[in-house]
């Protein structure tokens, strides 16, 4: 039942508007990226984890700090990943089984760009694609020109093989980055550089959020297929 349970259900996400679809372990994810009651912890065993693409023309824009277009492109792709995430809970809850949807961007932490789940690692273990030199979730597809949501659930699926891959060679993202805040160590990424950065964006008005979007501009798919 696992098998053609979890087939049908990616399926269903793909048709709902996700370019990628996996299924994720929480026991493969650290305690410390699930911020969310013990009640629904102990009672789910699997995220499904999904992705839409950012628009590459939209990133195209971007030159040294982020644009108000891609400032909305940003709210919009996050308002279409829970409704995703709503999609998908309902898919889960109509054949019985218990689904949460996390909200796809809900940082209760900023300075060290923490939400209440952990899409990265979801998405990590889901094997939609590696942890990139910019701390960002980088996919074979679309290099890490995606924001990602989960639904944790309780429905007994089959989860997806995480895949070995890496950067490899390519660094760049480092030669961009405005805060120099990415190193070659993905380990060694500097949160606090990064955060001071987003910051000084929003107190100049230039977006009305943390976000940067320099170094996704960079991790295009050709980037990622070049390396």
């Amino acid at each position: 039942m696992s098998k053609n349970l979890t087939t049908e259900l990616l399926s269903f996400a793909n048709g709902q508007g996700a370019d990628l679809a996996g299924v994720a372990e929480l026991s493969r994810i650290s305690p410390e990226r699930i911020l969310i009651s013990d009640q629904i912890r102990k009672r789910m065993k699997y995220a499904v984890a999904a992705a839409i693409r950012l628009s590459e023309a939209v990133l195209s824009e971007i030159t040294d700090h982020p644009t108000k277009n891609y400032y909305h492109h940003y709210r919009m792709v996050n308002l279409a990943l829970d409704q995703l995430g709503l999609r998908i809970t309902r898919f889960l809850q109509d054949l019985g089984f218990g689904a949460y949807p996390v909200p796809a961007s809900q940082i209760i932490d900023w300075e060290n760009q923490r939400g209440v789940f952990s899409h990265k690692h979801a998405a990590l273990q889901a094997g939609l694609g590696w942890v990139g030199r910019n701390n960002l979730l980088v996919t074979p597809e679309y290099g890490s020109q995606v924001r990602l949501v989960s639904v944790l659930t309780d429905a007994p699926l089959e989860p997806s093989k995480p895949i070995r891959q890496d950067c490899g060679a390519c660094r760049a993202c480092l030669d961009v980055c405005p805060a120099q805040a990415i190193a070659d160590d993905p380990a060694a990424f500097d949160h606090q550089r990064c955060y001071e950065k987003l910051d000084s964006f929003v107190r100049q008005r230039l977006v009305g959020q943390h976000i940067c979007g320099i170094c996704v501009r960079t991790c295009s798919p050709k980037q990622v297929q070049d390396r």
